[in-house]
């Protein structure tokens, strides 16, 4: 469970860490006001939210996400998270329940599009 609460906070301060140095993270984010939540199906998890231009979260749920990630457990979302080819594992994990996404699905697709950052060599 630790590890997968601390990848869920280093998201955040990676997050922050690309709008601050990547102009083009930047401006992806600009104008957008969302707050989304990562899970376990236990009730784990955090919350993020874009808004004026900055990346924030905080430990615990929202009542009204755009959109939720639940994993299967804790274990099952730290390898989601942070498997190397994490376009294939997301669809693993989705087609073995190992996760499931609820919410609005454009926000979910945004959110991919901002992780693209977070790949070595994105400028």
């Amino acid at each position: 469970m630790f590890k997968f609460k601390f990848l869920l906070w280093a998201l955040t301060k990676l997050l922050q860490r690309a709008v601050k140095k990547n102009p083009a993270c930047a401006q992806y984010i600009r104008g957008k006001n969302l707050e989304f939540q990562i899970r376990t199906r236990g009730g784990a998890g955090r919350h993020f939210v874009i808004a004026d231009g900055k990346v924030s979260s905080a430990t615990g749920l929202t009542r009204a996400p755009g959109f939720t990630m639940t994993f299967r457990d804790a274990a099952s979302g730290f390898a989601i998270l942070s498997a190397k080819e994490s376009k294939e594992a997301f669809l693993t994990g989705l087609r073995t329940e190992d996760l499931s996404l609820s919410g609005d699905f454009v926000e979910i697709m945004w959110f991919q599009g901002l992780t693209e950052f977070l790949q070595p060599g994105h400028a």
